[in-house]
């Protein structure tokens, strides 16, 4: 009887020591890919912990500050949960600067944002047919744009890569409407042999060649077969012309491509000309920006999305914009009640003492802007994983997880693990810049266990090394 207790206790013992081992090396198989891909392992971070255990069950360069890309919107939008809540949204207040009488008003419009992070087509539409259903229909005066809730660097939206149409530059503003976006949607039509264009919204200062060739082939990489040149007028600058080159195969069905041309000012005036008109409203005026009245009451107040709906965007299509109006707004909370300027340096002490709070100390910690979209940012695996980790056991889990990608279903890992046992079975958010990659997020293994992986890549060959993240993750899922 003895003896069958001690044996027994050994067999806990063992159990218990197992449970709480880990490893500095990484699974052979990767580590075999990377060593081919000519990725060294010290330029990679990797940590993998079962939620529940004391240890990892792999630290690689866990601790190295490294840039994680888009990964840091983990961090941005889990704060955003618990410092703002769920539930919150942003207001923009619109209001009848001049005397207002049967329908007309006599003076100004003034829209003033807050950093509505989702005020896109949809939802501004529905901001004017509010403002049309108070009994306003007609406007005097002009269209005041307020955007002094922010109080940021004027940086230059082309600083990051050279790219300054492209909507992954478009920079923060406390009043951004539709992200200043105009899509190009391409249409293969075989009956004529051509592309059609649509440019949705298409303003009035906006022109288009097409000079697209329809082919045959197979779809490919379509983005490459064509060249979109942007020029802007010679004399007003806001004028452009939008050339397209190259070809288009029929089998790539309709796509659709982003670009971001005209100032604010001009695009909102547009766009709010157009869409009062649908409504039935007239407006003589133009568009000016200034600051609204300390004096005036608000004629109508339109709240955005709630936030748990917002991070949705933010994490699934890694909005670059969302995330740093989110950012933002993490230093003044409630604007209603806190109307002073937001700034970056509000946020980044905000942020410090949330961590602080929880016991999570980052020094390595580096946040330029809470996008990843970034050089400078910076952040360990192990730190990565320990937000995943605080993020699964707070109160904000459900939202939380609910707004990472799912492998092989939607967001940016809808055409990963496809066809593998991962489908369906993991949640995580993917960053990706030049010499950069980056993987992180919840697995449910097939043992039913939900495992924490951070994998960051920094190096020249990072571009390949997802197919070495992949058998990490799948290694996870099917170990004993």
């Amino acid at each position: 009887m003895l003896r069958n207790g001690l044996y027994l206790g050994l067999l806990i013992l063992q159990s218990a020591c197992s449970a709480s081992a880990f490893s500095t090396e990484l699974p052979l198989t990767v580590k075999q890919k990377l060593l081919k891909l000519a990725i060294p392992e010290t330029a990679i971070g990797v940590y993998v912990q079962e939620i529940g255990a004391n240890q990892p069950i792999v630290a690689v360069n866990a601790d190295s500050a490294m840039n994680p890309a888009s990964v840091m919107k983990l961090l941005t939008t889990y704060a955003g949960l618990e410092l703002l809540g769920p539930a919150y949204t942003w207001p923009t207040m619109l209001y009848a600067n001049g005397k207002l009488t049967e329908g007309v008003l006599y003076g100004d419009l003034v829209i003033k944002g807050y950093g509505d992070p989702k005020l896109d087509l949809e939802n501004f539409w529905l901001l004017i047919h509010r403002l049309y259903q108070t009994g306003l229909q007609e406007i005097k005066g002009n269209l005041i744009l307020d955007s002094t809730h922010y109080d940021i660097p004027n940086d230059d939206p082309s600083e990051f890569d050279g790219q300054p149409y492209r909507t992954y530059n478009i920079l923060p503003e406390a009043l951004l409407v539709n992200y200043r976006t105009s899509t190009i949607h391409l249409f293969p039509q075989s009956e004529k042999n051509s592309v059609h264009v649509v440019i949705d919204p298409l303003p009035d200062s906006l022109q288009v060649q097409n000079n697209l060739k329809l082919t045959q082939g197979a779809c490919g990489d379509w983005r490459n077969l064509l060249t979109i040149d942007v020029i802007a007028g010679k004399e007003d600058r806001n004028d452009f012309t939008i050339i397209l080159n190259g070809n288009f195969s029929k089998q790539c069905g309709k796509q659709s491509y982003l670009l971001s041309l005209q100032d604010s000012a001009i695009y909102t005036r547009d766009l709010f000309k157009r869409l009062w008109a649908q409504q039935g409203g007239v407006f003589h005026g133009d568009v000016v920006v200034g600051q609204a009245p300390q004096s005036l009451m608000p004629l109508k107040i339109y709240q955005s999305p709630p936030l748990a709906d917002i991070i949705r965007g933010i994490n699934k299509f890694s909005n670059n914009i969302a995330a740093r109006q989110l950012y933002l707004t993490l230093g003044t909370g409630d604007v209603v009640s806190n109307n002073s300027p937001a700034t970056l340096a509000k946020s980044d002490a905000v942020m410090r003492q949330w961590l602080t709070t929880k016991r999570l100390n980052f020094p390595e910690l580096l946040v330029e802007n809470g996008s990843g979209l970034s050089r400078k940012e910076r952040i360990s695996a192990r730190h990565m994983g320990q937000i995943l980790l605080a993020a699964f056991n707070s109160p904000v889990m459900p939202e939380f997880v609910s707004s990472l990608p799912i492998a092989a279903v939607d967001g940016t890992l809808k055409n990963r693990f496809t066809d593998t046992p991962i489908k369906g079975m993991a949640h995580m958010k993917t960053g990706a810049l030049n010499d950069v990659r980056a993987l992180a997020g919840y697995l449910l293994d097939k043992m039913g266990r939900r495992v924490i992986v951070v994998f960051f890549v920094n190096h020249e060959q990072a571009g390949q090394s997802r197919i070495a993240m992949d058998m990490l993750v799948q290694w996870v899922y099917s170990r004993q």
